[in-house]
């Protein structure tokens, strides 16, 4: 009988950090200790806490053990599984205090800062059940939703219950999911049509979509086949990145799992309904997150965006009717279907129902993925799920949307999150990355950190976006390398304002909005690199400079050392009360790459 298991995340970044080997470990440590009768290891999605990966989980007590590596295996083996005692060292303890003994460990998720506030639903089986295992994701209601559309609910009854969920898209600009359902639904049964599924993801830092496809890939091959059924589809394809080869691998046994009981092929459920899936690689393009230049990519033709009208609930896929959604957007619909409208619509706003699932990353002390109601507010998220700022730095910003976002300043942090309330101050939710930023980071760096990417990835169809953004990114060069004018302002606006309106897709409407975000809310960084020729944060190398206090050196030249560019040599400069005359640096050879900071035990060596 077994007494425990084991939940070891297969997730991508506990898996690069070799949960695998942990896995392997468990397994050959159970064996070596007779209790393979009654303790199971097995392999799951992302728990969400990447930044203390490789986590490992043991039921039914619950424990959380983070940063687990191959040698600690063994004593978790032969202390918790067969003696029954916790490792102490081993337990995540989320407050930061020394722990005294393991009355003083999490015994369950729920009861850390990180989870508590948390609501798990398009997450809600990454970390708890094996992907790989149909039977699991069976025994934790799947496919019951698409069991009861098909044997008591009208392709219509579904589309109102989507559409009286208030559920909207999670990939982007937040369109109503039943909506699009509807205006695909007209001839069902005359026309061919097709479900497809955003999964490529492109966002830098985003990995919201990967994750349920590595940790719960029948939620979105359940709800697929729901939309085939509510429009009247009987193909679908799941457009995915080829990056995510565990994604791609555990979609793939998902679907042959599928179709071996009967959930994906003919006669699914005992009725006339039929669907089938198929999975599509691309190649990294971001211009492919936008619908049509995604279906012209299935199509086999160079990833490209085409105008619209028409749309793609009237022309898609192979120019036939096609609902696209991404795989959040998905993983919501099974839930909607078997607690009903109501339920989704008490979670959340009045105009953003249900959660959100955010992938919290940069200056923030939780990195990973976290899963809240609409209108939890960025301060919230930040300060307590995402554990505060490291090292005691300050909030300046932070960025959503992704590249297609804006900053949020310090100021607003009390903003609640949701479609309106991002839009209204210049930003938007797009798929869900969220990057904190700490006063170390330059503003103005930052907008050509996101506009360089968007120029890197604009497919170069339509003038505005393959010539307005470069035209942006040669503006902020000039500022950054401390040549700008105070005209360059005006100029970054207007072009701006000019990208938006004009440009074909949504990847060069919105490319502009980190630069006009920045200029909104922190233009006097902006004024700083152009009248001061400073870089308040000391981030732009062209406006950086090192000097050395001679009163402060006591001569011991380690800073010289290690000067790549011997730009730094000894004085005769001999400081009251020291022996050794102090060092100066030779700015014109001097290359600011800031070697010298962090030699100087004595604080002699400014950066301004």
């Amino acid at each position: 009988m077994i007494r425990a298991h084991v939940l070891v995340c297969g997730g991508t970044g506990c898996t690069s950090s070799g949960s695998p080997k942990i896995q392997d470990a468990f397994k050959s440590e159970i064996e070596k200790n007779g209790l393979v009768e009654e303790v199971k290891v097995v392999q799951t999605g992302c728990f969400g806490l990447c930044a203390l990966g490789p986590v490992v989980i043991i039921y039914p007590d619950g424990t959380f053990y983070s940063n687990v590596t191959v040698d600690d295996v063994a004593e978790i083996v032969s202390e918790h599984l067969l003696k029954g005692r916790i490792v102490e060292r081993l337990v995540y303890n989320d407050t930061g205090d020394a722990k005294e003994n393991a009355e003083a460990a999490h015994s369950s998720l729920n009861d850390t800062i990180f989870y508590k506030s948390q609501y798990r639903l398009a997450l809600r089986n990454c970390g708890v059940i094996n992907p790989e295992n149909i039977d699991e994701y069976i025994a934790m209601d799947g496919y019951a939703a698409l069991g009861k559309v098909l044997t008591e609910m009208t392709p219509d009854d579904v589309i109102a219950t989507i559409l009286d969920s208030g559920l909207r898209g999670r990939g982007g600009a937040g369109f109503p999911t039943g909506m699009k359902w509807k205006f695909a639904s007209g001839n069902r049964g005359n026309v061919q049509k097709y479900v497809c599924c955003n999964a490529d993801e492109g966002d830098p830092g985003a990995f919201m979509d990967r994750s349920i496809l590595e940790g719960d890939p029948h939620a979105l091959i359940e709800a697929m086949a729901i939309a085939g059924y509510a429009i009247g589809a009987n193909q679908g394809y799941v457009y995915v990145r080829a990056e995510y080869p565990i994604a791609v691998k555990r979609l793939q046994i998902a679907i042959d799992q599928a179709k071996e009981y009967g959930l994906l092929g003919k006669n699914i459920f005992g009725t006339d309904f039929e669907f089938d899936l198929g999975i599509r690689l691309g190649a990294g393009a971001f211009v492919c997150g936008e619908e049509t230049a995604l279906m012209t990519s299935i199509e086999g033709k160079r990833g490209e965006p085409r105008p619209r009208p028409p749309f793609p609930a009237v022309k898609g896929l192979f120019d036939r009717p096609t609902v696209l959604n991404n795989v959040e957007t998905y993983a919501n619909i099974p839930q909607i279907i078997l607690k009903g409208a109501d339920w989704f619509k008490s979670i959340g706003t009045e105009k953003s129902k249900g959660t959100k699932v955010f992938a919290l990353g940069g200056k923030i002390k939780n990195t990973g993925l976290v899963e809240v109601p609409m209108g939890t507010t960025l301060r919230h998220i930040i300060e307590e799920i995402g554990g505060g700022i490291p090292n005691g730095k300050k909030f300046k910003a932070a960025q959503t949307g992704g590249p297609s976002g804006g900053c949020i300043p310090a100021h607003l942090i009390d903003t609640p999150i949701d479609y309106d309330n991002l839009l209204e101050i210049g930003s938007m939710m797009g798929s869900g990355g969220l990057i904190v930023m700490d006063e170390d980071n330059c503003m103005v760096d930052i907008a050509r950190f996101f506009l360089d990417f968007t120029v890197d990835e604009s497919c170069g169809k339509c003038t505005p976006c393959r010539v307005g953004t470069k035209r942006l990114l040669e503006i902020l060069d000039k500022i950054i390398a401390g040549k700008g004018e105070l005209e360059d302002l005006d100029r970054l606006e207007e072009l701006s304002n000019y990208i938006k309106s004009a440009s074909l897709c949504g990847l060069g409407q919105t490319a502009p909005n980190p630069v006009l975000s920045t200029l909104r809310y922190f233009r006097e960084e902006y004024i700083a690199h152009i009248v001061d020729k400073k870089c308040p944060a000391g981030v732009c190398k062209s406006l950086l400079s090192f000097s050395i206090d001679p009163d402060k050196c006591i001569g011991c030249g380690m800073c010289a050392k290690n000067c790549p560019a011997s730009a730094i040599t000894r004085t005769d400069y001999v400081a009251p009360g020291h022996k050794l005359a102090s060092f100066a640096i030779d700015t014109s050879k001097c290359v600011k790459c800031g070697a010298c900071l962090p030699t100087c035990k004595f604080k002699a060596i400014s950066k301004g």
